[in-house]
């Protein structure tokens, strides 16, 4: 259904009205790729990330998510993504047990597969002993870790993760990145937003957006080079000024 690139994005424009949002991005994201999609808060980020998730459609461009047109086939787009909001998408008064097979049923897994599964989750991040607890009562870090398994539960295409660490302390969000890698190992798109510059050199490729367009596109690395920058939060300083 797509060659190399799952994501495509031509010319893509989000309008409210008078203010530009979005403004004509361009960029294409690979097949197993770690994509950071960096800025400040309100540099268009979350605006395009719900267009590619299809809840939102652009004012005006092409977009193509895992080969589906974002305009015609929404539905085939929600079923082969995940999903994990900057403001945290598991139910604080269900348990973890049934965080992990309300998102299953929705994904459409049968009752053997979320029996298996489950299991499987609980052991890897060691929850086995929360299984029965209410999500409002676990540490953040916890519901972080949580909020992510659940949304590659079903091994989606891409997963796209909308600032998923902010507010947890630096181990915790070393600890989520190490989750990241292992999607990606296992042929998981991601597709991750941050406002922090440092998450950036964990990525393969970012993009950095200032004001609703992308200013810069390229390997960590290279843009430190390019920018004569020691880190990307120089980078980002250099861009932003």
């Amino acid at each position: 259904m797509y060659e190399n690139n799952i994501i495509s994005v031509k010319n893509l424009t989000k309008k409210f009205g008078d203010f530009t949002a979005n403004d004509n991005l361009n960029f294409d994201v690979k097949k197993g790729e770690i994509f950071g999609f960096l800025g400040a808060n309100g540099a268009g980020k979350t605006t395009a990330i719900k267009i590619f998730c299809g809840l939102s459609y652009p004012t005006s461009g092409e977009v193509k998510i895992a080969g589906y047109d974002i305009y015609k086939e929404t539905e085939e787009i929600k079923r082969n993504i995940g999903y994990m909001s900057q403001r945290f998408s598991l139910y604080e008064d269900l348990t973890v047990k049934e965080n992990i097979r309300f998102y299953a049923r929705i994904y459409g897994l049968s009752k053997i597969e979320i029996k298996e599964k489950t299991d499987e989750l609980l052991e890897k991040l060691n929850f086995t002993h929360a299984l029965n607890k209410r999500i409002k009562d676990i540490p953040l870090g916890w519901k972080q870790k949580l909020a992510f398994s659940t949304a590659v539960f079903h091994n989606p295409e891409i997963v796209f993760l909308d600032e998923p660490t902010g507010g947890v302390d630096p181990i915790t969000r070393r600890q989520f990145w190490d989750l990241i890698y292992e999607a990606s190992e296992n042929g998981i798109t991601v597709f991750v937003t941050t406002h922090y510059m440092d998450e950036a050199e964990y990525c393969d490729r970012v993009s950095i957006m200032d004001a609703g367009k992308i200013e810069a596109i390229g390997k960590p690395e290279e843009l430190m080079k390019h920018y004569d920058a020691k880190t990307m939060d120089a980078v980002f300083l250099k861009i932003a000024r």
